[in-house]
């Protein structure tokens, strides 16, 4: 095959810092190149100089020829030609990605008219054609909305329709899928793989989900410290990885067990002979799920809860939660899976009374959150701590970190003077960091670090529930592999309740005794995680499970059909 993109002795460094050295590797054209490493590894400071991306402190040498043309030459107006015209990007972080004044349509217009000649009805004609391409209902809707109206998922699809809007040669994608639940991430997957087939796209993946790169890969390029230390098929790194750091990377993997992937085998022979009746009970959802009974007095009971949203401009309500009913018991984990925009983080806001309910009533120790006030209300937050989704967001940038784990303390004045000192050193001694980092600011420790801080931040109170809200998404294998040890010993040594809410079912398998499905703002099965995993009653349940990547090409591979035939 002929190389589209041909890296060759590239070197990147900020002052006396040397992000990345050395590094060459080709991609040809057609051909999906994932580079995995851990943060920090020099992955997408790489990919970011290709197209001038870098910050102007950032010294870049060596060459990128990309169709016969060194990138690092190009003047400003050429390169400007080749980013969002032959190089499509797709960035992280898509709510960074995107301007929050502005509509999705807006955005999607001003990126496809860049490069193209149409006119403004085409170019809205052609931004829904691509809405409608990444799998977004009601394009005609999602077009007029802003930014903060959609989930996670779904501005991460809206920044790949973006990335795709011109049919580029090259499609850099930065960890496209991880903040997607795996129902959506097998649907952009097989996206990439339609427009490989279909424009012999070539694809740059820069990610840490090594499922991901099972599933979609032809090559892969191992990083560490910011240089190439293995590189081969897909089969000999994953089949026979040469170097101790790629054999640590995969060891660190985090696959669904064996029973699940059973379950997913005679879920398909069930839902393939008797998929009418399915179909037909995925229509009443309520009559799927059967809530357990509690064993004790829940320390979280939420009980009929419907959450409504208002639309702009008399358009039609989003029924955002639908008589969600589920209990957490002391000392218990509850897994809350299912795609973005199914009502998960919507359960979560109202559980924290972040949201306001519609209907029904959440109890925490058996008191109704809606129905107190000043202090009482002030009482019943202490007993609830958060973790959330990005650690970078939730921790104030101009505070260093020992002031953020301590505010909860002051904020409800638990202790004072020098105990807050203490207390403080023991919360980031228990989250296995040093309290010498306690006058560090969030930018100077890494994604790890952060989430970590959030954690001892969220116990500083000793709450008796806590909400994770997908605290490991954001997080490299490595790193995630050593926070999900370090959750499991807190949650054992403090015993506190905890709704863990993430679209990895293989955490949750690692870490929920009981899992709750949502699909659309109901729960559509619950029940032991062992047999939900397992025994998947309900066909999104069976589709969710089809859709988990493994780290194993081969059985990716049938994992793949297996989940064509389900969708």
């Amino acid at each position: 095959m002929t190389d589209l993109l041909e890296l060759d002795g590239v070197e990147v460094s900020f002052g006396s810092v040397q992000a990345v050295r050395s590094v060459s590797y080709s991609v040809a054209a057609g051909e999906v190149l994932a580079v995995v490493g851990e943060s920090g590894s020099g992955k997408t400071v790489t990919a970011m100089s290709l197209l001038g991306l870098l910050p102007s402190t950032a010294k870049v040498s060596g060459r990128a020829l990309f169709d016969g043309r060194n990138l690092y030459d190009l003047p400003p107006a050429d390169l400007r030609e080749v980013r969002g015209g032959d190089v499509g990007m797709v960035f992280q972080e898509p709510m960074s990605a995107l301007n929050p004044v502005f509509t999705i349509g807006d955005q999607l217009v001003e990126a496809i008219r860049a490069h193209q000649e149409l006119s403004s009805a085409d170019a809205r004609r052609r931004a829904i054609e691509l809405l409608d391409l990444v799998g977004l209902p009601e394009p005609d809707q999602r077009f007029r909305s802003y930014p903060h109206e959609l989930s996670g998922g779904q501005l991460q699809r809206i920044v790949i329709a973006m990335a795709v809007a011109n049919e580029p040669k090259l499609l850099i994608a930065d960890e496209p899928t991880t903040a997607l639940d795996v129902t959506v991430q097998a649907e952009i997957l097989e996206l990439l793989r339609d427009l490989r087939s279909r424009l012999r796209t070539a694809i740059l993946l820069i990610t840490h989900d090594m499922g991901v790169v099972a599933d979609l890969a032809d090559r892969v390029v191992v990083m560490y410290d910011g240089k190439v230390v293995e590189q081969g098929t897909v089969t000999e790194i994953f089949a026979a990885p040469k170097e101790k750091y790629t054999q640590e990377l995969l060891g660190s993997v985090i696959s669904l067990g064996s029973r699940a992937t059973k379950g997913v085998e005679r879920a398909l022979v069930a839902e393939v002979v008797t998929r009418p009746n399915h179909l037909a009970a995925a229509e009443h959802p309520a009559e799927s799920s059967v809530p357990d009974v509690p064993a004790e007095k829940p320390v979280l009971s939420v009980d009929d809860l419907s959450v409504v949203y208002g639309g702009r401009f008399r358009a039609i309500s989003v029924r955002a939660a639908d008589r969600v009913s589920l209990h957490i018991e002391p000392g218990e984990v509850l897994g809350l899976v299912g795609e973005s925009g199914s009502g998960k983080s919507t359960v979560a806001g109202a559980v924290t009374g972040l949201i306001r309910t519609t209907s029904g009533s959440v109890r925490i120790n058996g008191v109704d959150i809606a129905r107190v006030r000043g202090r009482a209300a002030k009482a019943l937050r202490r007993q609830i701590g958060v973790v959330f989704q990005d650690p970078l967001s939730s921790l104030n940038p101009r505070t260093p970190v020992g002031e953020s784990v301590a505010e909860p303390i002051n904020l409800h004045k638990a202790l004072t003077g020098t105990d807050v000192d203490k207390r403080v050193a023991s919360l980031l001694e228990s989250v296995q960091l040093s309290a010498t980092l306690r006058t560090r600011y969030p930018h100077e420790l890494s994604g790890g670090q952060r989430q970590r801080v959030c954690i001892a931040r969220a116990l500083a109170l000793n709450p008796d529930l806590l909400i994770a809200d997908e605290p490991t998404s954001a997080l490299d294998v490595s790193v995630q592999a050593k926070v999900l040890a370090l959750f499991r010993e807190l949650q054992a040594e403090h015993g506190f309740a905890c709704l863990f809410i993430s679209h990895d079912l293989a955490v949750i398998e690692q870490l929920a005794a009981r899992v709750a499905v949502m699909h659309r703002g109901h729960v559509v099965e619950q029940g032991p995680t062992n047999s939900v995993l397992a025994e998947p009653i309900h066909p999104y349940t069976q589709r969710l499970l089809a859709a988990a990547p493994v780290a194993d090409p081969e059985e990716q591979h049938r994992r793949r059909e297996a989940w064509r035939q389900l969708a």
